[in-house]
């Protein structure tokens, strides 16, 4: 103002950085805060499926016996407060050969205004409980909702977690068409592509397997998660 610049100019650049702020905490894929591996840079054709919040009754049996059937072996990121009610599902994802990593134990709506601090205690619950059923600790860690922010960068950094995201979110939680999610998700298969499906979705659970057969009669190979990032799954 001294200089007399205009006060919506100030405006301007206020909201310029807001949005700046608002892409880097809620895009996965900007690692603004911290560096995250959300895809594989390859020519290969190889994707991997990942699936978030479960352990569930139901929906993650039926999601086992499809990648069995297939033989084919994918990545969960779990919600630790899931497990004590259905560990024996829990141990057969384990059992069945497919990644299990941490999704914090709480998965709470308002996780990222936690703070660091209490970030990182409810990832470790999620370890804790995770190692007393299958007796390995996770080394790979997916934000809830996506979301990063500097409290979660320390919290990571302190727990010493390897960030993991997805280069393709399916929306499978707000899809409930079908041929609507189906047509979206085939849409972006391409190589080294991370997919992000949830156990909860009756939706995706309808698709996966048309799904895994079309990625495979177009010559791709789905890979284990950490397998085809090249990543230490468990500490």
């Amino acid at each position: 103002m001294v200089y007399g610049i205009p006060f919506y100019v100030y405006i301007t650049l206020a909201g310029l950085y807001s949005l700046v702020l608002f892409y880097g905490c809620y895009y996965v894929g900007s690692s603004f805060f911290i560096p995250i591996i959300c895809s594989l840079k390859t020519d290969k054709k190889i994707v991997a499926l990942s699936f978030d919040d479960g352990p569930v009754a139901g929906n993650t049996l039926e999601i086992l016996q499809i990648l069995k059937e297939n033989n084919v072996e994918t990545a969960f990121f779990c919600i630790g407060s899931r497990i004590a009610e259905n560990k024996a599902i829990f141990q057969q994802i384990h059992d069945e050969g497919h990644l299990i990593g941490n999704h914090t134990f709480s998965h709470h709506f308002w996780f990222d205004m936690f703070s660091a601090k209490t970030m990182l205690a409810d990832m470790r619950m999620m370890d804790k409980a995770m190692n007393s059923i299958i007796g390995k600790t996770p080394k790979l860690f997916r934000p809830p909702y996506g979301v990063t922010n500097p409290n979660l960068k320390k919290a990571i950094i302190e727990g010493n977690y390897i960030p993991v995201g997805w280069s393709m979110r399916s929306m499978d939680t707000v899809i409930n068409n079908e041929k609507k999610l189906f047509n979206r998700v085939i849409s972006k298969i391409k190589p080294g592509a991370v997919f992000l499906f949830h156990d909860t979705s009756n939706t995706t659970v309808a698709i996966l397997p048309a799904l895994i057969k079309h990625i495979h009669e177009n010559g791709y190979e789905i890979t284990r998660l950490d397998k085809m990032l090249n990543l230490q799954a468990y500490a």
